[in-house]
């Protein structure tokens, strides 16, 4: 199993919404997946304000993607 670096993820994580979530990659994925979404530093890798908006949907971001 590999380690998890949560304290170092947690100073580089692109989420601007604060949770307990932050910096444990795998429960962030985990969580938004299970809600059919996508978690929110997929979203900052496109834009600060495509992550700001909170729309974590998958159509969203097939819509900034493809346009």
């Amino acid at each position: 199993m590999s380690e998890c670096y949560q304290e170092k993820r947690q100073k580089s994580c692109t989420c601007t919404y604060s949770c307990s979530r932050r910096g444990k990659c795998c429960e962030c994925i985990d969580y938004h997946l299970s809600m059919d979404q996508l978690p929110g530093c997929v979203f900052a890798k496109i834009s600060k304000d495509a992550e700001k908006a909170y729309n974590r949907d998958f159509e969203y971001f097939a819509k900034l993607v493809l346009g």
